[in-house]
Parts: structure tokens; sequence; C-alpha cells
């Protein structure tokens, strides 16, 4: 990828390369079609850190490269803003029984009394990179705005734990999660998933194997910015996905290597790509949100898994947010745009938790009606 790189002609051209909180960096052609000016702010912060591409580095080093997160602290800096973690009651560091081993927790709960209801939330980064501490600005906002214990989730990743241990490790959680309310002061028929990136691939995953074993299925899923396809070729990739704004094609090709070995374009498993599944299989889903974002490849992976699961029956409520990019939603701090989008987050799992009986949880799943 080293060399695709140009010497940049203008002070706000810029290509960034990632997936989920990876990035690397190139210059952007000057027709790239142009982000908020907040976000081009996050951009250019994360350009100063001079981040090197993910497909050039092996796991272990691109784990050690700057993340969206940082970027975020840089933009903050450069305004001499502390960059201040937003308040919950209280953050919990746990350990739960795991099929990889065991998994590490934080779990946030907002102020109040109990039981909440819960979201087991999983983060970005590929199946390769990133961690909890990575995503704890999403993790606090989802607390606070949904009013809801949020479970975050770091499960065991590629290549040294390739497909299906991500998503075994996530179901796992679940199960352990919703099984054991009084371990986190919740009720049990509340429990939503959510995810970022591969993190919303293992949700709908997770919601997808619930249902088909018959067990406690989520009353929600949050689908941010979903990566469910190994398609690399649709408009949004080939418009969006050249490495102008946070992830490029390489990346996701990287990813996905790593992950699913190197057959990856010819994996068909809708376990771990949700947009291969059929109507049968998305069937008695329950309802979801799908944020996508303008500048995101996987724009368009996003609203055909949403379309997908209407025509299965599920309820969906599709948010677009333009003018940003892949990993704005946890940058609320500097972009008001994901201040709007964690809280349309929080309007839809209130909503969920609010429905009569707990929707969805404790049965097989079949004929899941939104709430």
């Amino acid at each position: 990828m080293a060399s695709r790189s140009r010497p940049q002609v203008l002070p706000r051209a810029l290509l960034l390369l990632t997936a989920v909180s990876g990035f690397s960096a190139v210059a952007a052609a000057p027709s790239a079609p142009q982000a908020d000016p907040q976000m081009q702010k996050v951009l250019d912060a994360y350009q100063a850190l001079d981040p090197k591409p993910l497909e050039t580095l092996k796991p272990e080093e691109a784990r050690e490269g700057p993340s969206a997160k940082d970027a975020v602290e840089a933009a903050l800096k450069q305004e001499g803003k502390a960059g201040t973690p937003e308040k919950v009651a209280q953050v919990e560091e746990r350990k739960i029984p795991g099929p990889t081993g065991e998994l590490d927790l934080l779990v946030y709960t907002p102020e109040g009394k109990g039981p909440f209801p819960a979201v087991v939330y999983y983060h970005g980064g590929g199946f390769v990179i990133a961690d909890l501490d990575t995503y704890d600005a999403s993790a606090r906002a989802l607390a606070n705005q949904a009013k809801a214990v949020v479970v975050s989730v770091h499960y065991h990743q590629a290549p040294e734990n390739p497909f299906p241990a991500p998503l075994d490790d996530a179901q796992a959680a679940f199960k352990y999660v919703q099984s054991h309310p009084k371990d986190f002061n919740i009720d049990a028929k509340r429990v939503a998933v959510a995810g970022e990136s591969a993190g919303g691939n293992l949700a709908t995953a997770v919601a997808m194997r619930q249902v088909k074993e018959k067990g406690a299925v989520p009353v929600f899923q949050l689908l941010i910015y979903p990566f469910v396809s190994n398609d690399l070729s649709t408009p949004s990739h080939q418009r969006n996905g050249n490495g102008e704004y946070l992830v490029s094609n390489e990346a996701l090709g990287w990813f996905w290597q790593n992950t699913l070995g190197s057959n990856w374009k010819k994996t068909r498993n809708a376990e771990a790509l949700p947009l291969q599944a059929s109507p049968k299989q998305l069937r008695g889903l329950p309802p979801a949100l799908v944020m996508v974002a303008s500048l995101d490849p996987l724009l368009d992976e996003g609203i055909a898994y949403a379309d997908k699961l209407k025509a299965a029956g599920v309820a969906v409520d599709v948010k677009r947010y333009d003018g940003v990019t892949h990993e704005f939603f946890g940058m609320a701090p500097v972009v008001d745009k994901a201040k709007r989008a964690q809280a349309d987050a929080g309007v839809a799992l209130r909503k969920a938790f609010s429905a009569p009986g707990g929707q969805g949880i404790g049965g097989s799943g079949e004929d899941a009606e939104a709430p």
C-alpha cells in the first residue's frame, strides 16, 4: 500500500486507511467527497499521528498502531480541551468463562437503581485489532443514552483465533449475561445486542444463532456500520474504499483474510457473513436499527442487510449520517453527528426495552414482532 502514497498537494487532502479503528494514510484526490468539517478535524489529527497501512503490517504490529480514539484525543488537544471520558455511575472489569478461554468484560452501569435493561456490546476492529479501551466512548454513551447496563465484550481475535472463535465468544458472553441477571443487576427479559463494524457482524450473528438454537433471543439489535459482507466491489466500496475516508478495501480484505483464511473471497457461511443469510435464517430475528455513514465503504452492505432483514419480516429502521466516516459513532467529543447518532441509538433501545413482556427473550424467536 505504501506504493500508493503521493505527495500531498492540499492541506486537507488525505487518505486514511483503516477498518474499525486501525488506519493507514496516503494522499487524497482533490475531487474526493467532502467530509463534515468536524469529521475532517479528526481525519487531519489522525494523519498527524503517522499511521501505517494495515495490510503492510503483522497483526501484532497493527494492534499497536494509532486508533480513532487517539485521533479524537489529538483533535481535542489541538483545541485546548481535555479528553475527559463521559461519566457513568460505575465501570467494572470482569472476567467470565468462554469457549476459547476467559473473556474480558467492561461493565458500564448508569445512574439510578436496577435492575436495568442490558446491552451486550461487541467492539469493532475487523476481528483482528482494537480492544475494550478503544471503544470505551461508545460503551459509555450507550449506557447513558439507553439507561442500561452495557457489557462490553473483548472476544478472542484472529488470526490467532480465526472464525468461528470470535462468534463463539460473542454468543457465550450473551448467554452468560442473560443467564446471570443478579450478577449484573439487570432484567434478563430486556437484553439487547449491539456492535460497531465487526461487532455489528457479531451482534446479528449471535441473534441468528440464538434463534436457530431456540435459546433466549435479544430484544433488539443495534448494528452500527456492520461489516457483514466479503464483497468489496459495491458502489460504496468503489466510491469510498480507496482510502479516502477511514476504511480501504485493502484493509477490509486484510481483515477477512486474517479471519477467514486465504479463501475468504469464496466464503458463503452466513454466520461469518450475515449478508449471505437466507430469509429462513433471518426470520424471527429481533427488531434492528442499522446505522450507516455516507463516506463509509460499508454503506451499501449495511443498507443491503437491512433490506434482507425487512424481506424476512424483521422490523428494521435505517439511519444514514452524511459527511461522516466509519468509526464516527464514538467521536461525540468532536463530531456533533456522533452525538446525534448516540441519541438515536438510545431512543431505539429504550423503545425496545419498554415493550411489554421483553419481546424476543426466552423463546425460539419465531415470528418476533416490533416493539
